[in-house]
């Protein structure tokens, strides 16, 4: 399956299109806005079949993995936006100082106008789609973009927009960097884009040029801290789904696990026992699977295949797993130990079935190697010990952290998710990702009552300064 790449003039003028069409999106209801997110609550549902033939054919992702981590993932994004959309539309009504006397203050959110998704290739339907339901609820037409590397996706998605809305509200673009690069250049009133930390800086940049505001959902190095009164049966369940669903090609998988030293060969030895129970126990097991999905492309898998060889070569050990095949871009799930901080896997994202783990004597030495990296988009914390949750949570900085779990805080409409600094700018799920979409206009009105301020209208005289320090003193 290919998607032919939209031309620059087809770009500029469905663009347009959509800026023109937005001030009437602007102007729709409540009901209008929960109908359009309820039709594609219910297309979803009704094309399950599709988008798991899609995703098995861009990368191997079994149908459960597909209804939990991405079908689901918007539908629950869509009933809850359905469930509070009123709400959050209506004005915040906000005090005003004793001064003011007679004014009412309000905030009232209105839509940006046309707005840019543009989304990677490992959640290529949660990722562009989750985000359309806050621009839809927050009143906005929107561009998506999907990824150029899963486009039987992409095909599935264009068709179920195409079928849902008029191309001059909600609009698909197909096509590789070049089209994401023509379409960063349009003069857009938000840019929400979700990928890796080079590329956001060049969204960002693009986005300077019309002083367009962006939301950057981005990647880096997760943390795991295993310490050792932690249920290490639970956390290594959790470890080992969070990390190996996707073949590791998830933003919020742990990328690495510093385990207190005591239980280091226990924790690995669990883990093991979960790959086994979950892939199979064999390599030839694991590639027959078809609950494990493969890399999504060659380069991807040189890549990762890359910072194995170079963990290797520079001390680190293959615990289990560590086979690969370059026919069918398989890597098996891996774990490393004795990884040396300094060696390529320690410094980079993995995004990938690699997974190195790192024994600690004391929490001070965690801590340490979490703080001497940028922040992370999340980390994990397994423990019963409430000085290490806490010391984690008041020491370290992360765009979310989850206590004794694993990515269910992602699938959380109350929790908001984004990253910090390299890691990610802004937040998206649930109300946040309608006000992500919206602009927060301030109104102040007067209802009733004379000016109190008059008096302090030029020439300034002694009375005016007598009334101002009056002011300054007592409200």
């Amino acid at each position: 399956m290919t998607n032919t790449p939209t031309s620059e003039e087809e770009i500029r003028q469905r663009v347009a299109a959509l800026r023109d069409h937005a001030p009437r999106v602007r102007q729709t209801s409540v009901e209008q806005r929960r109908a359009k997110l309820q039709r594609l609550a219910d297309a979803l549902l009704d094309r399950r079949q599709t988008f798991y033939d899609a995703l098995r054919a861009d990368f191997r992702k079994a149908p459960v993995e597909v209804d939990l981590t991405e079908i689901k993932a918007v539908t629950k994004e869509a009933e809850h936006a359905i469930t509070n959309l009123g709400e959050w539309m209506a004005p915040d009504r906000v005090s005003s100082p004793l001064l003011f006397t007679g004014t009412r203050s309000e905030i009232h959110h209105e839509p940006k106008g046309t707005v840019l998704i543009m989304a990677p290739w490992n959640y290529p339907v949660n990722l562009l789609l989750g985000p359309l339901v806050g621009a839809i609820a927050a009143g906005n037409c929107v561009a998506l973009k999907p990824s150029e590397h899963a486009p039987n996706t992409a095909h599935a998605i264009t068709e179920l927009i195409a079928d849902l809305y008029e191309e001059r509200e909600v609009t698909v673009f197909t096509g590789g960097p070049e089209t994401a690069k023509l379409l960063t250049a349009q003069p857009l009133d938000h840019i929400f884009f979700t990928g890796s930390p080079t590329i956001g800086r060049r969204v960002m940049t693009a986005a300077a040029k019309h002083l367009t505001s962006v939301t950057l959902e981005l990647g880096g190095k997760s943390p795991t801290v295993v310490d050792a009164t932690a249920d290490l049966d639970h956390a290594a369940g959790r470890i080992a789904w969070a990390k190996f669903t996707n073949a590791g090609q998830t933003c919020i998988a742990p990328d690495y696990v510093l385990v207190e030293d005591r239980i280091h060969d226990a924790l690995v030895d669990q883990i093991q026992t979960c790959v086994r129970q979950f892939y199979g126990a064999s390599v030839a097991a694991q590639q027959a699977s078809d609950d494990y999905a493969r890399l999504v492309h060659d380069d991807h898998y040189a890549s990762v295949t890359s910072l194995l060889s170079d963990a290797v070569e520079t001390g680190a050990s293959v615990a289990v797993g560590g086979r690969h095949d370059p026919e069918t871009n398989f890597v098996a799930p891996t774990l490393l130990t004795d990884v040396p901080l300094d060696a390529t896997i320690m410094q980079e994202e993995i995004f990938g079935p690699l997974l190195p783990i790192i024994a600690y004597e004391s929490l001070d030495d965690a801590l340490q190697i979490i703080n001497d990296r940028p922040a992370p988009l999340t980390q994990y914390v397994f423990s019963e010990r409430e000085t290490t949750i806490e010391a984690i949570l008041n020491r370290t900085t992360a765009g979310s952290t989850s206590v004794n779990e694993a990515l269910l805080h992602f699938l959380n409409p109350n929790l908001p998710f984004g990253g910090k600094g390299q890691s990610g700018i802004g937040r998206g799920h649930g109300h946040w990702g309608f006000r992500e979409f919206s602009n927060e206009r301030s109104v102040l009105r007067r209802s009733y009552g004379s000016d109190l301020l008059q008096p302090l209208y030029p020439p300034y005289d002694r009375l005016t300064s007598r009334i101002a320090d009056w002011v300054l003193r007592f409200f």
